[in-house]
């Protein structure tokens, strides 16, 4: 009896039928976000979420700023975008950080390249399940501080910024996992590729950028932290609107810089176009030695 290759009269595939690339990729981010959910790495977000929601509640309900719960603008410009911004880093760190690295540090990637698959379909179930798995946790936070900001004003916490802002969490969240994944290509050891993540997002690019700004005096669009830092992040401007694109302070002279709105997108969306491209060439060229 031979097995045939080509789908049936009913339409699906028959038995022995390879799955195509995208649906192979497909496949692997359902097991992979299955994985995710059943692990202690997603428990850790989970938590971090709730530590942060409670230190957050204690203080505001405690203190219960008039400027803060009068008015939704101020509520989630302050606590929406810096909570939002530690939690995706956190996130793009914990789920992204070994997604490639360890396919050859715990030598699985012998096992699944030997497999009729692709590798960009194994790269991109990956990053679909990094991403989902993160954005589970974000919309955990975003649903919490809708919530409590409910419990203040009502009818009035929502608002279309808000969701605005949240669109533009969600694209830095892909840039930032496409900067993951591409060092998570480039090492070979989950602890390298974890390590150098979080410092260059924790620490390094905000040490670059005052570097650039202070020293070089110049514009620093090429850095990911110039449109999404904590202190001055895109996601900010549907509440507080767009700040003038360069400020000079009259005592020091210093001068900082500012993204328009466009500019800080296309920054985001340029980070995450190149990364997510050069961290699957990468691993195209990897050998599993």
């Amino acid at each position: 009896m031979t097995l045939s290759s080509e789908p049936g009269p009913a339409g699906p595939a028959q038995l022995g039928r390879v799955p195509e690339s995208a649906m192979q990729a497909l496949l692997m981010s359902r097991y992979q976000f299955r994985d995710y959910l059943r692990s202690q790495r997603f428990l850790l977000m989970l938590s971090i979420v709730g530590i942060i929601a409670a230190i957050l509640s204690a203080v505001v309900l405690h203190y219960r700023p008039s400027g803060l719960i009068d008015s939704s603008t101020s509520f989630y410009g302050n606590l929406w975008v810096e909570g939002a911004g530690v939690l995706i880093v956190f996130a793009g760190i914990i789920f992204g950080g070994d997604a490639i690295a360890g396919e050859f540090q715990n030598k699985t990637g012998y096992f699944l390249m030997g497999l009729p698959i692709k590798r960009w379909s194994v790269y991109a179930g990956k990053y679909l399940a990094a991403f989902l798995a993160s954005l589970l946790t974000i919309l955990v936070y975003f649903v919490y501080l809708v919530l409590f900001a409910a419990y203040f004003m009502g009818a009035r916490a929502i608002s279309g910024p808000l969701f605005e802002s949240l669109g533009l969490a969600v694209l830095y969240l892909s840039a930032l996992l496409g900067f993951v994944f591409l060092f998570s290509s480039l090492f070979k050891s989950s602890l390298y590729a974890v390590l150098v993540v979080a410092v260059l997002f924790l620490f390094g690019f905000s040490i670059i950028q005052a570097l650039v700004v202070g020293l070089v005096h110049i514009e620093p669009w090429f850095l990911l932290s110039y449109a999404s830092n904590l202190t001055n992040s895109v996601m900010a401007y549907p509440f507080v609107g767009v700040p003038p694109h360069m400020v000079t302070d009259p005592i020091t002279g210093n001068t900082s810089y500012n993204p328009s709105y466009a500019e800080g997108i296309a920054i985001i969306v340029g980070y995450f176009l190149w990364t997510t491209i050069g961290g699957l060439l990468l691993f195209e060229r990897e050998e599993f030695t």
